[in-house]
């Protein structure tokens, strides 16, 4: 069934005849089901002809010099009769050119003067096949996807340009047209290639798939569409630290919905012009969301420290347990890099004993995402074969809430320290009974020496929780401290001494 109405031939034809593409025609039309803009381009054009021939009235334009309706018609078909014979030659209208980037080779094409060509070449099963070529050379491992794809800012300037000249158009008759009524380019798009893209590489798109892929478009032939608008919306377009240009969607968008329309007629052509080439394809590119694996370790050196313990540029200890651990599961995830977290630290010469210290470590853009159990295993037994200075244990895939859990009660929870103390003074049992009673002892703890390379300089209040001692001689005594994380017990030793 043919998407258009009646209603809806006025526009279309104004539309066709000042070189906006069938599926732009249906954006503007309001045609918001899939199935018409799925249909090869050449079926596309073919229906949208025959629907417009029935057209009897003369149809009155308001555009610099438009030609004749025989000659739009002879144009039409000759666009179609250049696809009729470029499917003949079995030549390919998309090809990888030597920087990498997409082109289009269909000369023959009348390029839409809205999308620049992204609903036309673009569409279409040779380009997605070309895309997901490269997908599977990437390397990574999924079973799903989401599609993401940028296009140049100029496309929504030609897109309000239309708009301004549709709405103009359906005011002669009483109708109007918000922009709220125009399906938007990237949904009719995704409508048309995600799923050709899903039956291409066998996987569902889902949005919440952590595998990305994306297309980057740009158009240099009309990437001065755009610069006007800075002149007169100047407060639209500010730099930004790591943004390339100042002519952002986001700020053009912004301007576009601040201009006034006269002043838009003035800098702007409306229908705007119709564009020598296609857009281009800049890159694609895959990535995958990180993955988090945490687990236990224990430490058992006292010459390593947790992480890697660089000063002023330069290294003083040659590895740390970050590295050990993280060395191993770099290569087996092929990650790019990491981010290494655990709930607290231990000093250089401490050691971790008991059940080990909560660690984290997120892998960034990982190749290889999905091991079994027993895999898991393997590959914590081969980190605790690489070294004898650490242990690993409960190793695990888990999610990044859950290492938001792991830091949330870093503050709250309490750590147990023993120390054998010395003292210069002889002492006895009852010298030393009064700490037994002391409860929740605040502490003000200035920042150790040796930490201030990554720590800076302050005061924090910390609490000591309770105490116990057990006498041993004259000149010995354990002391048992139960504290709140990040208490330097060995400060608080030296302050009761």
């Amino acid at each position: 069934m043919f998407p258009l109405t009646e209603e809806n031939k006025h526009v279309a034809q104004l539309l066709l005849s000042t070189g906006t593409c069938p599926r732009c025609i249906y954006r503007f039309c309001g045609v918001d089901f899939h199935a018409p803009y799925k249909l090869p381009y050449k079926e596309l054009l073919d229906e949208l002809q025959k629907f417009l021939e029935t057209e009897k009235d003369e149809l009155i334009l308001e555009v610099p010099n438009p030609p004749p309706k025989k000659i739009r018609l002879q144009e039409l078909e000759d666009g179609i009769d250049g696809i009729d014979n470029l499917s003949q030659n079995g030549e390919g209208r998309i090809s990888v050119i030597e920087d990498g980037s997409i082109a289009s080779k269909n000369s023959n094409l009348n390029v839409c003067n809205v999308c620049l060509g992204i609903l036309q070449e673009f569409c279409e099963k040779e380009f997605i096949k070309k895309v997901c070529q490269k997908v599977e050379a990437s390397g990574f491992e999924f079973t799903s996807l989401v599609f993401s794809v940028s296009f140049p800012p100029q496309l929504s300037v030609r897109e309000h340009a239309a708009w301004l000249l549709v709405k103009q158009e359906m005011g002669k008759q009483s109708l109007s047209l918000g922009r709220n009524d125009i399906v938007q380019l990237k949904e009719a798009y995704k409508w048309i290639t995600q799923p050709l893209f899903s039956e291409e590489l066998g996987v569902p798109i889902d949005g919440k798939s952590l595998f990305e892929v994306s297309v980057v478009f740009a158009h240099p032939e009309t990437v001065e569409d755009c610069h006007f608008l800075r002149a007169i919306c100047p407060d639209c377009f500010k730099p930004a630290k790591n943004k390339q240009s100042v002519f952002t969607r986001m700020a053009v968008m912004k301007a576009l919905n601040k201009i006034k329309e006269e002043d838009f007629r003035k800098q702007f052509p409306c229908p705007p012009n119709s564009p020598k080439a296609v857009c281009t394809v800049l890159e694609i590119e895959c990535a995958h969301g990180a993955v988090f694996v945490a687990g236990r370790y224990n430490k058992y050196s006292r010459n390593l420290p947790q992480t890697p313990w660089i000063i002023d540029g330069e290294r003083k200890l040659e590895s740390s347990v970050e590295e050990l651990i993280s060395d191993h599961l770099l290569a087996v995830f092929k990650a790019e890099s990491f981010n290494f977290s655990s709930s607290g630290r231990e000093d250089v010469d401490v050691r971790t004993l008991g059940n080990g210290r909560p660690f984290a470590i997120e892998l960034v853009n990982p190749h290889r995402v999905h091991f079994t159990s027993q895999e898991i295993k393997e590959l914590q037994q081969k980190i605790n074969n690489s070294s004898n200075k650490i242990q690993v244990r409960d190793l695990q895939l888990v999610t990044r809430e859950a290492i938001g859990h792991m830091k949330e009660g870093e503050e709250e929870k309490t750590k147990s320290y023993s120390a054998l103390i010395w003292t210069n003074k002889a002492i006895q049992k009852k010298d030393i009974e009064f700490l037994n009673g002391i409860k929740d002892l605040k502490i003000d703890q200035k920042t150790p020496l040796r930490v201030l390379h990554r720590r800076p300089l302050a005061v924090r209040t910390r609490i000591i929780h309770s105490m116990e001692t057990c006498y041993v001689d004259e000149h010995h005594f354990h002391l048992y401290l139960k504290t709140q994380a990040g208490t330097y017990p060995f400060a608080f030793r030296i302050a009761i001494l």
